[in-house]
């Protein structure tokens, strides 16, 4: 990885991808088991996110059990990608998004309490953008380890 982490940043960020706590206080059982405080833990992800190691902290739950969601595209000029990029990934409904290399060059997943939230996001970012969204729901489900060994 490129990104400089200490060891510690390094164990929580390699430890706890998979088999998460699922309690009250998950965040002080990990600390506890790390040597720390929770209060110390939730510094240390938040300076995670800030330093952009990590974008996102937070369950990958299987598609279409919780609400509703569906992959996206666009075809964005290539002089707009990152203006438009930042204003897909500003809504709370995006988890993430990327470039891909193809006609349809810019990739996301939104998701919505229902459908009807989902089409609702699609409308306004194109509206923000004034680029038409072309939505791809899933038609059959892979499971896919969105886990990543750091060393």
């Amino acid at each position: 990885m490129t990104t400089n982490l200490t060891a510690l940043e390094e164990r929580i960020l390699n430890g706890f991808q998979r088999d998460f706590p699922l309690e009250p206080r998950p965040y002080d059982r990990v600390a506890g088991s790390l040597g720390i405080t929770e209060e110390e833990l939730l510094d240390i992800l938040g300076s995670l996110q800030e330093r952009r190691v990590v974008s996102r902290i937070g369950p990958v739950v299987k598609p279409q059990t919780v609400g509703a969601s569906t992959l996206a595209a666009m075809r964005v000029p290539k002089n707009r990608l990152k203006k438009i990029a930042g204003i897909v990934s500003s809504f709370d409904a995006v988890n993430h998004n990327y470039e891909r290399e193809h006609k349809l060059n810019l990739w996301f997943v939104a998701t919505a309490a229902d459908e009807a939230g989902v089409e609702g996001v699609l409308n306004e970012i194109e509206k923000q953008t004034g680029i038409d969204v072309i939505a791809l729901p899933l038609l059959t489900s892979f499971h896919i380890d969105l886990g990543f060994d750091l060393k």
